[in-house]
């Protein structure tokens, strides 16, 4: 008898706890689909609180479908985006925490919304060698908000993700123009450097950016027929100039002093150099 008595019981236990977990599973699916707002509202909330953000979700997402022109309205429909935000389903947030703002534009819970959109946004960009159209997305939606809200205590992490978002595309417009340079093509390379500056004076490479305008242009007048040297060269010297008069310190300085030294010495035999 004993044999047989205690698998006889695992089997009864685990039946009984799938059918504890299906009858819990059954309340939770009874109460999504039942016409009890009220009792909605509290559960969807105790969810909330107790940090079942999904559930919390779909309750807001099945209230929102019969609150319109009620007082809650404005509520379930925040707490729907936020939920989504909180579970970390973020283009259903974003989607969510716009259409709020869109309809509710004074509700108190108006700022908030858009900061949290404002992260999802910007969790949806990608690395700098990717598209970048999240990237002006994102810092559109945080630009806006920044003017919208000068004071708010949400501004530091906004600048943060700007400065984030302002290096990516710096990063990425910088290694366009250095693959020029790799390539061997220090013509288009030095003309894509002084378009980025043109573009973005204050790009964080802005070192790195004259440095290789400078030797873009001390390469392509290296590699000139004879005739056209001279010329180039007086080309390289300006962009020497530019550089150490910004940078006199720089770890480039060095390098770009020995080929100034050289063109010099090349000037010097073949008419005339440029001080």
């Amino acid at each position: 008898m004993r044999q047989y008595y205690r698998p006889l019981l695992t089997v009864f236990s685990v039946v009984l706890t799938l059918g504890l977990a299906s009858s819990c599973k059954s309340q939770y699916e009874l109460l999504l689909s039942s016409n009890d707002n009220d009792l909605k509202y509290e559960k969807a909330f105790e969810y909330f609180n107790n940090e079942k953000y999904r559930r919390a979700a779909e309750l807001f997402e099945s209230l929102s479908q019969v609150s319109g022109g009620t007082d809650r309205d404005d509520t379930i429909k925040f707490y729907w985006g936020y939920s989504n935000y909180l579970y970390g389903d973020y283009v259903t947030a974003e989607a969510n925490l716009k259409y709020f703002t869109d309809i509710y534009p004074l509700s108190p819970f108006t700022e908030y919304a858009k900061y949290l959109r404002i992260i999802c946004l910007y969790k949806a960009t990608y690395r700098y060698e990717l598209d970048q159209v999240p990237t002006y997305q994102a810092m559109d939606a945080i630009g806006r908000f920044l003017i919208e809200n000068p004071g708010s205590e949400h501004a530091d992490e906004c600048y943060a993700m700007l400065d984030d978002l302002n290096a990516r595309l710096d990063k990425k417009a910088f290694e366009a123009a250095r693959l020029y340079y790799i390539m061997e093509d220090y013509k288009a390379s030095r003309t894509a450097f002084r378009n980025i500056l043109k573009e973005d004076a204050e790009t964080i490479f802005r070192e790195d950016i004259l440095y290789y305008t400078a030797m873009s242009s001390y390469e392509y007048a290296l590699n000139s027929v004879r005739e056209k040297q001279r010329e180039r060269y007086l080309t390289f010297i300006d962009d020497y100039y530019n550089f150490v008069s910004e940078y006199p310190d720089s770890d480039y300085r060095k390098q770009l002093d020995n080929c100034y030294s050289k063109v010099q010495r090349y000037l010097g035999r073949h008419g005339g150099t440029k001080e």
